[in-house]
């Protein structure tokens, strides 16, 4: 039930993707509206997590889940009914507040589930592949649901996992775990405040770059405040008493290169959705169904990996696992970076697809097993909105940056195969990293 709970906010953040063109042109939205509906649901979700997870370790987790998952289901349910742009993007924007609440406190609750470190990452490897699987099914699905039905009703998969989670909880799962005086530290408010905005700001300006220069204001200034807050903050957390986020934290070694891991791959599931969506509707002119019904085959793929993802983790070790995800998912990505305008889609794409599922479910796998390794059963919240925010901000930064690559050709396709090229050359480097730099006896 919490894999689902997790899939289904994950998912959320795609539900939009690809009909958004049509409800811009049913609520008659300018540009300037259809970018902050594309992250109406993300920031707030991004910006709030690491005070999620806070707010899970300070108070029962069983609570926090639950407020968490009511506020996501009342604003699913708004959305769906929305009257108007105002009402849906508040909608949005209140689903990610609930997200960030939920998704922290999944964790929480998972720690107490699975206590000892070997069973904890066990599930874990199967928490990471369930996550990349939910964003791809939210990008296929909405594709399908709105060409046959209508958008409105792709909000009915968080209302019904919201329906079904709440009415469960009591009967599959456990007491939240006591408290001690060590865990009622205060909150850090300003902390909060300051890593919120700092997210934010640095997530909006990254997501205007990709259709704005980055000598606009608008870009450049925007990520600069956005910096100035982030430096504030951890400074601020060096001296505060009760940390939001503690120091110490990022400084292990397997848990950054897990953090790490967890952003290029979800880096990679931006790329391998978004442009080929881009050429296979502009360049070859399919429909938004043909497009969706296109990426099957990368859904498959990402069903059978995450079957063995998880006993490949717990057999070989969760950096091997990266290191091998990493190099099969840059294989993919390289057959990508041929990508001409008459490139066949059966022979040309589903082979690069099918590669890019794999390793991304390898990557996803071990990157969630390193990211919660050797946290104290007080941090659980923490380590859930630290894995939860690296994941959500990996398609940030990925597409600032693949984005920003593309554009340095003037021919479109061109511009598309070489940011596949430079996402292919980023994975073999990071692999690089990962067997040289990195603890092999703590990824277990």
């Amino acid at each position: 039930m919490l894999a689902i709970v997790q899939a289904t906010l994950i998912f959320t953040i795609a539900l939009i993707m690809i009909p958004l063109p049509e409800i811009s042109a049913q609520f008659g939205m300018n540009s300037s509206q259809m970018l902050f509906l594309q992250v109406a649901y993300g920031l707030p979700f991004s910006g709030l997590l690491l005070f999620g997870g806070r707010l899970a370790d300070r108070f029962p987790e069983r609570i926090m889940f639950a407020i968490g998952l009511i506020l996501f289901g009342l604003a699913s349910l708004a959305a769906a009914l929305a009257p108007n742009y105002q009402v849906l993007a508040s909608m949005r924007f209140l689903q990610g507040i609930g997200g960030a609440l939920t998704a922290p406190a999944a964790m929480a609750i998972l720690r107490t589930i699975y206590p000892s470190p070997a069973q904890f990452g066990r599930a874990m490897a199967t928490w990471g592949g369930v996550s990349i699987l939910g964003a791809t099914l939210g990008f296929v699905l909405s594709g399908i649901i709105t060409a046959w039905i209508s958008w409105r009703w792709m909000f009915i998969v968080p209302i019904t996992v919201t329906a079904a989670a709440l009415l469960l909880s009591n009967a599959l799962l456990p007491a939240s775990r006591p408290r001690n005086h060590h865990e009622k530290m205060r909150l850090d408010p300003v902390g909060a405040l300051l890593a919120t905005a700092s997210i934010v700001l640095i997530s909006y300006a990254l997501i205007r770059s990709s259709e704005t220069p980055w000598s606009d204001l608008h870009v450049w200034g925007v990520l600069t405040a956005g910096l100035l807050l982030l430096i504030c903050f951890f400074t601020l957390e060096k001296k505060v008493s009760s940390p939001l986020l503690p120091p110490h934290f990022l400084l292990n070694a397997n848990r950054a290169a897990g953090l790490i891991g967890m952003m290029l791959a979800a880096a990679g599931s931006v790329l391998i959705e978004l442009l080929p969506s881009l050429f296979l509707q502009q360049i070859r002119q399919w429909s938004a169904l043909t497009t969706a019904l296109s990426f099957l085959p990368l859904i498959i793929a990402l069903l059978v990996a995450n079957q063995f993802a998880s006993p490949i983790v717990h057999r070989f070790g969760a950096r091997k696992s990266m290191i091998a995800g990493f190099l099969i998912a840059a294989t993919g990505l390289c057959l990508y970076a041929f990508l001409r305008r008459e490139t066949d889609y059966l022979l040309g794409m589903v082979p690069g697809q099918i590669l890019v599922s794999v390793g991304i479910a390898l990557v996803f796998s071990g990157s969630a097993v390193l990211s919660t390794s050797n946290v104290p059963d007080h941090q659980a919240g923490l380590a859930g909105g630290v894995m939860n925010t690296a994941m959500e901000l990996g398609p940030t930064f990925g597409l600032a940056v693949f984005m920003s690559v593309a554009g340095l050709r003037v021919d479109v396709v061109e511009g598309y195969a070489l940011a596949f090229a430079a996402g292919t050359i980023i994975y073999v480097l990071v692999a690089c990293w990962l067997l040289f730099l990195t603890d092999e006896k703590a990824d277990h």
